[in-house]
C-alpha cells in the first residue's frame, strides 16, 4: 500500500482516538474518521511524528475549541453535506504511516487521503491550535503500534 506524504493541510482517513476514551482506558478509535494533519516532523532517517486533530459532526459545546470546516471545502474534499468541526482541543500523534491509517471507502487500498485545507483555511485552524496549546486546553494522545 502506498500511503501519502504527511502534509500539514492533509485530511486523512484516521482511526482516531478521543481523549476521554483514552482516559477510559481504551486504546482503539471506535469510528474511523477525517482528521487534518497539523504538523509533521522529522524524527529519524525516515520516520516522521504526525499531529492529526479529529473532523466531527458534533458542534462544539466551547466555540473556541473548534473550527467550522466550510461546506464548499468539504465537498471539494469528498466529504458529507452535513456542518463539522475541525477540532483544535485535542488531538492525536503517532509515527507515520502507523495503523491506525485508513483507505478512503471506495477508493481502494492506495489511499488514506482526502485531499488538502485550503491554506488561509489552514493557518486559522493552525493557529486556534496553537492558542488552546499555548494556554494548556489541548489534550494528546499518543498513538502506538
Amino acid at each position: 500500500m502506498s500511503w501519502p506524504e504527511p502534509t500539514p493541510g492533509l485530511v486523512i482517513r484516521y482511526s482516531y482516538l478521543w481523549r476521554r476514551e483514552h482516559d477510559a482506558g481504551r486504546e482503539e478509535g471506535v469510528k474511523d474518521r477525517p482528521c487534518a494533519i497539523i504538523v509533521a516532523v522529522d524524527v529519524g532517517e525516515d520516520d516522521k511524528q504526525v499531529y492529526v486533530l479529529p473532523i466531527t459532526h458534533t458542534s462544539p459545546d466551547d466555540p473556541d475549541d473548534a473550527v467550522e470546516l466550510p461546506l464548499a471545502t468539504k465537498a471539494r474534499l469528498g466529504l458529507d453535506g452535513e456542518r463539522s468541526w475541525v477540532v483544535v482541543s485535542e488531538g492525536n500523534n503517532f509515527i507515520w504511516p502507523g495503523p491506525d491509517l485508513r483507505p478512503l471507502p471506495g477508493r481502494g487500498m492506495e489511499t488514506a487521503a482526502y485531499g488538502m485545507l485550503p491554506p488561509s483555511f489552514f493557518a486559522r485552524v493552525k493557529l486556534r491550535f496553537l492558542e488552546r496549546v499555548r494556554a494548556r486546553r489541548a489534550g494528546l494522545v499518543t498513538r502506538s503500534e
